[in-house]
């Protein structure tokens, strides 16, 4: 391995997605030398397109809001949910939290390619279609592979993982652990969607729940040019003898629930269906000597209220302040400082997804009489603010929903 060429770089940043855009971003910003090693090449195709207003204010810490304003994309101020005949809305404008007021539902491919174009005009090297293929933890130093499959080696001072469902280093380090999960699976497309209804809103996610099966829903998220992002999320067993063709999977699912049937009944189903099961992924610790990991690369919970993006973004950021901090010669507690608060929001989000699954969070959702202030605080969470312990339901958010839906259930008209 002697003639094998050998570089140095300060941070090295794995994966170019909106964690590392901003992670880089971030501590460029600050005068670290910084390096992006992404395996593919931009523009690229990713889920998770309905963005939360948390994720608005990393993309504000990192000078690059500006650009995603101007950008056309879909604006967003809140979710929907659907229900047989049953609705429910949040809005986003009035939230127990404060914060930026309205978000937008993205194609990826395009977003993903502003925030990273972005990062570059801050000075942050990209080096697209290389891949790591070896990680030295006792020296901090990686193999990189590139695309002609020559090699060399990158020596760090520190490594931030942004690679997400790639989660690079955790399979370098034998870090995964069993997900607690039920193994579910989302199928999804983008459609042409042509909805003319008056009930529909462009300016809010759709979260349709199957009419019998409480754990099937769907997403619908409408974009600035007339197409959205259509998918549905249910366990395995929902799926036997109907995933071989994923485009009749995915319109069987859509035929069994008249509310969304009648929303896309006139929508051209232009693109092959796509599928990811078994996303849900844990780790055994979030950092090491020399690294951390972020976002979808340490944990992944479910897609039900979009959280992917937020975590990954807010990862992305407390890691780009403490290792600012550390590279300036001063102490940092990464368990303390990065791992238990990152964990207590994520913790959050699991409390009212594992609720969502076993209905009782459903049940709160499509109360019809619940009161303004309780609204406004679920509100805050579906807006991502999972980190603000001044909100009960933040704080508290087993207890609360579990004595919240017991209310709702013994009180259902």
């Amino acid at each position: 391995m002697s003639n094998v060429e050998l570089q140095t770089r300060q941070v090295v940043v794995i994966g170019a997605g909106p964690a590392g855009a901003i992670a880089a971003t971030l501590l460029k910003r600050q005068g670290h030398d910084v390096v992006v090693i992404e395996r593919q090449r931009f523009p690229r195709f990713s889920i998770g397109e309905s963005l939360l207003c948390h994720c608005l204010d990393f993309v504000e810490q990192a000078g690059m809001l500006e650009a995603v304003q101007a950008a056309g994309f879909q604006l967003k101020n809140g979710a929907a949910f659907a229900w047989g005949e049953r609705r429910s809305a949040f809005d986003f404008r009035d939230t127990f939290t404060a914060g930026i007021p309205t978000t937008f539902q993205v194609q990826r491919a395009r977003f993903d390619q502003l925030l990273a174009d972005q990062a570059e005009a801050q000075g942050v090297e990209i080096r697209y279609e290389e891949e790591i293929t070896g990680f030295d933890a006792t020296q901090t130093r990686l193999q990189v592979r590139r695309l002609d499959g020559s090699t060399y080696l990158l020596q760090a001072t520190f490594v931030l993982d942004a690679s997400g469902y790639g989660r690079i280093l955790s399979r370098l380090l034998d870090l995964e652990t069993p997900s607690d999960f039920p193994v579910r699976q989302a199928v999804f497309t983008h459609i042409e969607d042509r909805i003319d209804s008056a009930d529909f809103d462009r300016e809010k996610i759709l979260i349709t729940t199957h009419p019998e099966h409480r754990d099937i829903w769907f997403w619908t998220i409408p974009f600035s040019d007339g197409r959205c992002s259509l998918g549905v999320v249910a366990a395995k067993e929902h799926f036997e003898g109907l995933d071989d063709d994923l485009d009749a999977c995915l319109k069987a699912f859509v035929a069994q629930t008249p509310s969304l049937q009648g929303v896309l009944r006139d929508a051209v189903w232009d693109t092959p269906a796509r599928t990811i099961g078994g996303y849900a992924a844990n780790v055994r610790t979030l950092h090491g000597p020399g690294f951390a990991l972020l976002g979808n690369a340490a944990e992944f919970l479910d897609p039900v209220f979009s959280s992917g993006v937020t975590i990954a973004m807010r990862s992305a950021s407390m890691a780009a302040g403490l290792l600012d901090r550390q590279l300036k010669g001063r102490q940092v507690d990464w368990q303390r400082e990065f791992a238990e608060p990152l964990k207590a929001g994520v913790e959050t989000f699991r409390a009212y997804v594992e609720g969502w699954y076993d209905g009782s969070f459903q049940d709160v959702i499509y109360y019809p009489d619940s009161s303004p202030e309780i609204r406004r605080m679920i509100s805050a969470i579906l807006a991502g603010y999972a980190w603000d312990t001044r909100n009960p339901f933040v704080a508290e958010p087993k207890r609360r929903l579990r004595t919240l839906a017991e209310l709702c259930a013994s009180t259902a008209p």
